[in-house]
C-alpha cells in the first residue's frame, strides 16, 4: 500500500467554502458553472476526509503540523505595561 501524505486543514477549509460559495452564488448565475464548482470542491472534501481515514496511527501525532491554530506566529504578544 502506498504511503498517504495528510493533507492540511486549510485544503478541507477551502473544500467546504468554496462548495457554499458555489452553491449559494455561482449556482444563480449559471448552472452549468455552479454544477462545475460544486462536483469540483465536494471531490476535494472526499478527498481529504478519504486522507484523513488512511493515516496510520503513528503519522497522527505528527498532524499537530498541519493545524493552523497552532503554529507559533499565531499566537498573541503579551502586552506591554
Amino acid at each position: 500500500m502506498a504511503r498517504v501524505v495528510p493533507l492540511s486543514s486549510g485544503f478541507m477549509l477551502t473544500s467546504i467554502i468554496g462548495f457554499l460559495v458555489s452553491v449559494f452564488f455561482v449556482w444563480k448565475i449559471s448552472e452549468t458553472w455552479g454544477f462545475l464548482f460544486t462536483l469540483f470542491f465536494f471531490i476535494m472534501f472526499t478527498a481529504s476526509i478519504v486522507n484523513m481515514s488512511q493515516i496510520d496511527h503513528q503519522d497522527r501525532n505528527d498532524l499537530g503540523e498541519l493545524a493552523i491554530h497552532e503554529k507559533g506566529h499565531y499566537q498573541r504578544r503579551k502586552e506591554k505595561k
